[in-house]
């Protein structure tokens, strides 16, 4: 409990952690951003000062060109777009725009527009003691300063989802391999006693007993040995064998049915042909003694429970139908996660094993069809047909 308190302390550390310094980043990209933009203003500010002395060289000849004014009008708009008006909204200066815009007023209106919400518009000091304005936009560096937190969000939300689909793949990497190991050891402490009671029924053999308690007692053995088979084939690949699913499906559930409680109505419905499929017979009826045994679960013990085997073209479904409390649509999903139940006892093992046989083993689906609270479930498996 100590270790598993401790691990959670740290991977909240770690999150919060992280939180902080990509907060961190974003604040730093924002205030880098800000005073980028405040620098570009004090530049285009000083172009309005030097724009008076400029265009002193161009009203009056007796003037000489002011080289210091000419150093400030040509490097202070290398890359950021402007274009200065006069009081009746004609042209007087523009840079890093494209001519085609001026060619339409409303073209031209909605890209003054777009630079006012960028920038506000600085007044100018024109010649004849009139005014202008300087509208300019951000220059390309800014514009893509602009987008980089986005592109760094994006990146760590990337990375966050491959962080976590590694998590995921290994935590079922790790519930897979204690699975299999659970599996191999209770195969083989179950053998060393099932061979010990095979010999002692052979013993009883020869002894005054009545034969049909040998014969109930052998049932059970055998039952113990398909039991022992079924978890010792988990976790390695099993043989999968050309059989007839309808006789394999019947087989199973005439089991369960000669077993269990005489309040549920069992039906069952299957044509009258053989069906091939690859099938691994032992792991293939554990699946359906797993979902027999959850539909009368389900039911408490009374109702009607229905098995059909729907063959098609390609594939051969087997639908699960029982009358019991009925499944939630959120939880369809969940019911085959290792671990979820909502029985007060129990493991949560059972419909997770299902899938893993009926997908990892056989290629095939497993998936609850409908159901609806009160009413019922129905669980439906699809194996493909051989050809």
């Amino acid at each position: 409990m100590t270790f598993n308190s401790n691990r959670n302390v740290i991977r909240w550390i770690i999150i919060l952690s992280s939180f902080f310094i990509v907060s961190l980043i974003l604040w730093n990209t924002y205030s880098f951003f800000q005073k980028f933009k405040a620098e570009e203003r004090k530049k285009m500010k000083t172009w309005t000062f030097a724009y008076p002395e400029y265009t002193k060289y161009f009203y009056n000849d007796n003037v000489e060109l002011n080289s210091i004014a000419e150093r400030i009008i040509i490097d202070s708009t290398v890359t950021i777009p402007m274009v200065l008006l006069d009081k009746d909204n004609k042209i007087l200066s523009d840079r890093n725009i494209d001519p085609s815009i001026f060619e339409n007023t409303n073209k031209m209106n909605q890209f003054l527009n777009k630079l006012i919400s960028q920038n506000e518009p600085i007044e100018v000091d024109l010649p004849n003691q009139e005014k202008g304005k300087l509208y300019y936009g951000n220059s390309p560096l800014l514009n893509k300063l602009k987008y980089y937190p986005l592109a760094l969000l994006l990146i760590i939300i990337l990375f966050a989802a491959v962080v976590y689909f590694f998590y995921r793949s290994s935590k079922n990497a790790e519930q897979n391999k204690l699975w299999t190991g659970m599996a191999k050891e209770t195969a083989h402490q179950i053998g060393t006693p099932l061979s010990s009671l095979v010999g002692w029924t052979e013993i009883l053999k020869t002894e005054n007993v009545n034969p049909e308690y040998i014969t109930e007692i052998e049932k059970d053995i055998d039952r113990l040995q398909t039991i022992t088979e079924r978890f010792s084939k988990i976790g390695s690949a099993p043989t999968l064998e050309n059989l007839d699913i309808v006789e394999t499906t019947e087989s199973s559930y005439q089991y369960l049915k000669t077993r269990s409680s005489k309040l549920i109505d069992f039906e069952i419905v299957s044509p009258n042909k053989e069906i091939p499929v690859n099938l691994n017979a032992q792991l293939y009826s554990w699946t359906i003694e797993n979902l027999v045994k959850n539909a009368i679960d389900a039911m408490k013990g009374k109702g009607k429970l229905k098995l059909e085997i729907l063959p098609s073209d390609k594939y051969v479904y087997i639908n699960i139908s029982d009358t019991g409390k009925g499944i939630a649509k959120h939880q369809f999903n969940k019911i085959f996660e290792p671990g979820y139940t909502t029985k007060k006892r129990g493991w949560g093992l059972g419909l997770s094993l299902a899938k893993r046989i009926i997908e990892d083993y056989h290629d095939g689906k497993i998936k609850v069809l409908n159901s609806e609270i009160g009413k019922g479930t129905t669980i439906q498996i699809s194996l493909k047909l051989l050809s």
